[in-house]
Parts: C-alpha cells; sequence; structure tokens
C-alpha cells in the first residue's frame, strides 16, 4: 500500500464533498470513495438551498461540489467499501481498486428511502417529475393547495401528514398494507385537522402528470404522493469498526463529529436523518476542521 492518507471519505453527498473540499484546502491527503447512490442526486430541483433562487437540481449540486473538491486537489472515485478494519494507529479500507491505508476516516455514507411497491422505472420517473416526494421540508411550499396523499401509518404516518396539512387542506393517509395502526391520539389530531384516512393495501399507478393510488376498492388521484415509511441508516461499516449507535440507529457522535473509535468521524444523515442539505455540509464542515485539528495534535502540519 502506499503511504497513508491523511484522510479517507466514505460517501459522495453533501457531506462527503463538503469535507473534501474543507480537507483539501487544509493541505491535507485524502481520497474521496463514492458508491454513486447519493439521495441528494435525485432530487429534481431543490429550491430550499441558499444561493440558489430559482433551484438546482441534486446532480448539477453535487457536480458542481465535486468540482470544487477537485479544484484543490481532493481525489474522488467511484467505489463499494466493502471492508474496513482498524490497527497500527489507523485504518485499512477495501473497494475495487484494493486495500487503502487512513490515519482518518470520515463516513458519509448516509440512509436510503424505503420505496413503495412500485415498477422501478415507474418509480424513477415518477420520482423526477416530483410525483413522489419525500422530503416535506424541502419541498411543501411546491405541493401548496395541491391534493397530496401520504403512505403510511403509526406515529410516523400521522405526524408527516399533518405536518402537510400547512400546505394543503386536501390530504389523504392511506396505510401501505393493511388497516391503520393509529394511536387513538393521532387519529383524532388527523380528523380535527380534515384529514381523509383510507385502510391499504394500497397499490400505486403514475400518469404524465398525476399519480394514482387504489385502494379499498376506489381509484384516487393526487398531484404528488409522500412514502412515510421510514429509512435504512447505512452504518454497516461503522458496525465493522465496533463504533457506538445512537437510540435512533444511527452513528453516534460528539459535538465534533468525533465517534466513539479514535480516528473515525461520522457526518450528514448517517448522524441524524434530517434530510437537509444544508445540514450535512454543515456536519461535513465541522468533521473537516475536526480531523485537521486532531491530526495536527499528532503530527505537527507545518509545510
Amino acid at each position: 500500500m502506499d503511504e497513508p492518507l491523511d484522510c479517507l471519505i466514505i460517501g459522495g453527498g453533501p457531506a462527503g464533498l463538503t469535507a473534501a473540499t474543507y480537507l483539501a484546502r487544509f493541505h491535507l491527503k485524502l481520497k474521496l470513495v463514492d458508491g454513486g447512490k447519493s439521495r441528494a442526486a435525485t432530487i429534481p430541483c431543490t429550491h430550499n438551498h441558499a444561493g440558489f433562487p430559482n433551484g438546482i437540481s441534486g446532480i448539477d449540486l453535487i457536480a458542481r461540489m465535486k468540482e470544487q473538491a477537485q479544484l484543490y486537489g481532493a481525489v474522488i472515485e467511484d467505489g463499494f467499501v466493502s471492508r474496513i478494519e482498524s490497527g497500527g494507529g489507523g485504518f485499512v479500507a477495501e473497494w475495487g481498486c484494493g486495500p487503502v491505508a487512513a490515519r482518518t476516516v470520515l463516513l458519509a455514507t448516509g440512509v436510503s428511502n424505503r420505496r413503495p411497491a412500485m415498477d422501478e422505472t415507474a418509480y424513477d420517473s415518477a420520482l423526477a417529475a416530483g410525483l413522489i416526494r419525500y422530503c416535506p421540508i424541502c419541498d411543501g411550499y411546491e405541493v401548496t393547495d395541491k391534493r397530496v396523499a401520504v403512505i403510511g401509518t403509526g406515529e410516523k404516518g400521522a405526524a408527516e401528514t399533518l405536518f402537510l396539512r400547512s400546505f394543503t387542506a386536501d390530504l389523504t393517509l392511506f396505510a401501505p398494507e393493511g388497516p391503520h395502526d393509529l394511536p387513538d391520539g393521532d387519529r383524532a389530531a388527523l380528523a380535527e385537522a380534515g384529514i381523509r384516512i383510507v385502510d391499504g393495501p394500497v397499490t400505486i399507478e403514475s400518469r404524465d402528470d398525476s399519480i394514482e393510488l387504489v385502494a379499498a376498492g376506489k381509484r384516487r388521484e393526487f398531484a404528488s404522493v409522500y412514502p412515510a415509511l421510514g429509512s435504512d441508516t447505512h452504518t454497516q461499516l461503522a458496525e465493522m469498526l465496533g463504533a457506538r449507535l445512537n437510540e435512533h440507529g444511527c452513528i453516534g457522535v460528539d459535538a465534533h463529529q468525533r465517534t466513539s473509535v479514535p480516528g473515525l468521524y461520522a457526518a450528514g444523515d448517517v448522524v441524524i436523518g434530517l434530510d437537509q442539505i444544508s445540514h450535512a455540509m454543515g456536519d461535513g464542515g465541522v468533521a473537516a476542521t475536526t480531523i485537521r485539528n486532531d491530526l495536527a495534535k499528532e503530527t505537527p502540519l507545518w509545510r
């Protein structure tokens, strides 16, 4: 193996790419390996990101962030890290290029949304068209006064639907697989807000400019559907290293993005699933600065 990197970043979303720019500008030797599944890249157009008043697509944003990091010398590779271990005062990770040693590792591996049962091609088209949406914080404004459905149940399904109520009054909450499992308090809150409740199972059919849900023997058309089915946090590499997870199943970190394993850091939705680009970028900046300062305690970084 070559001389160890100062930092290996795993994950090429907003958190990882922000950290890559910071670390490169700190004149540190780094490499970012990206599995190519950043959720940010699937956003058709975000209007919440500061500095882009007319919005920017996730693909364009990620491309700009990569260009910026590479401008300062960050090395970015495509690959899926399958193994990582610690030892000898650092880490060794493996993907397609073979083992790579690093003094520190930043995990920015994110989460995956649980998708509704739907043909993959139809799902991708519906997502790109804004017929399927996942983040009412990000794009609730875009469904103002439109007919919207939420697929989910329990406290999470109720909470997401009630959040959307401040954007539109025309809301229906569908249980994905059978009868709803709603606490009495949530059921009462939904009724008070005028939200319709429909038991499942539900099937989804997309059209060019609308999406249809079929449940309880009835077909209903909507402008957008929000799946509130939860998500899966990509903590596998952290678990390989014995890092502590928090009560939400995310990687536990301190206020400076340090995990319970010395030299291992984490940032973005793998730490807290807020689904917010700005928050992930902030995490990346904090993590990178902490990594730089922690490395400087071990070895002076004078040039």
